[in-house]
């Protein structure tokens, strides 16, 4: 009997668990033992990254300016569209020089001089008036661009600036010397004297301004 009751007393306890562990939903565990729960260390915080201002720029620096993006913008825009027209120019001009020997008289002293045309110089002097035309408002589009302070031009573009001194002033040039080229053709004499130069001014022009755009353009891509 002695030893029935120890094995009942003994299997007690095993009851009492099994019934605690029924009870319990199994998404629960048990609460663990605080003595020995371990507190995970927590992983080590990065360091602050530095701002703007840690590396030395203010406040005023940092913040977007309105007047230089619109500046920006403006001087963007204009030099695209100096960009298009000069190679739109750079077409009118070659065809004025090929048509320049049909607006000259032909012939040498001694011989019989054969005049242009009238429609020959017509033709020429309205290629010339054209190309003058579309010459000096590609030019006004680099002129009044905005100039962003301190900035230096280096390379290509510095030669492009460069070979302007050589085509601008042929450029004024080549048409008064075309008009009085002009003058004397009509009045049935050969060109003669400074307006002789007119071709050769025409010339120097036309080299001068196709190296200006490939200074700067090559290889070139026409986007429209």
């Amino acid at each position: 009997m002695e030893t029935a009751a120890a094995d009942e007393d003994q299997a007690t306890p095993l009851n009492q668990q099994t019934l605690l562990n029924q009870q319990t939903p199994p998404n629960q565990q048990p609460a663990s033992n605080p003595d020995n729960q371990q507190t995970p260390a927590k992983p080590p915080q990065p360091a602050n990254e530095p701002s703007l201002s840690d590396l030395g720029f203010s406040q005023q620096q940092t913040q977007a300016d309105p007047k230089m993006q619109a500046m920006l913008d403006k001087r963007t825009h204009m030099l695209k569209v100096h960009q298009k027209l000069g190679l739109f120019t750079a077409i009118p001009m070659a065809a004025t020089v090929i048509t320049g020997p049909l607006a000259n008289a032909k012939g040498k002293n001694g011989q019989t001089i054969r005049e242009p045309s009238t429609t020959n110089l017509d033709f020429h002097a309205a290629l010339g008036g054209l190309t003058t035309g579309m010459y000096f408002t590609t030019a006004y589009y680099a002129i009044f661009a905005p100039k962003i302070p301190a900035v230096k031009k280096r390379g290509p573009i510095k030669w492009h600036e460069a070979l302007a001194f050589v085509h601008g002033p042929g450029m004024i040039a080549t048409p008064i010397l075309g008009y009085m080229a002009y003058k004397q053709e009509n009045a049935g004499e050969k060109v003669h004297g400074i307006a002789s130069a007119h071709g050769a001014v025409a010339w120097a022009t036309v080299g001068a301004y196709g190296a200006a755009i490939v200074s700067v353009s090559w290889p070139i891509r026409l986007k429209f």
